[in-house]
């Protein structure tokens, strides 16, 4: 049995947001469910050969502008949660974290 020798990499905002968005919406989307399953393989390539690390990050950022940009996909993420649970629960003081708290307090305005 090969052993798996994984560094603890905390990705970006960024990839976090994707990471959540495809997760919410890969149930209805079957584009969302691919973009995911390759999302992991490539995070999973990147544990183990940080040099990849520029694939994913470009990897990244072309599915966050298919998506509508970062901000957008916080705010629909978000959304999606809300509507699902009733409320916002992730809590952190990371980028996305704080951002994402951001729309949650403006969705509770409205």
């Amino acid at each position: 049995m090969k052993s798996i020798n994984r560094r603890t990499e905390k990705p970006s905002a960024e990839a976090k947001a994707l990471s959540l968005y495809l997760m919410a919406f890969k149930s209805t989307d079957s584009a969302c469910k691919e973009q995911s399953k390759r999302m992991k393989r490539l995070w999973d390539i990147v544990l183990e050969n940080d040099a990849r690390m520029k694939d994913y990050v470009k990897e990244v950022q072309k599915l966050l502008a298919v998506h509508g940009g970062y901000e957008k996909v916080v705010e629909k993420t978000v959304k999606h949660f809300v509507e699902k649970t009733g409320e916002w629960k992730l809590k952190g003081d990371d980028k996305f974290c704080v951002d994402a708290q951001r729309v949650a307090d403006d969705l509770k305005k409205k």
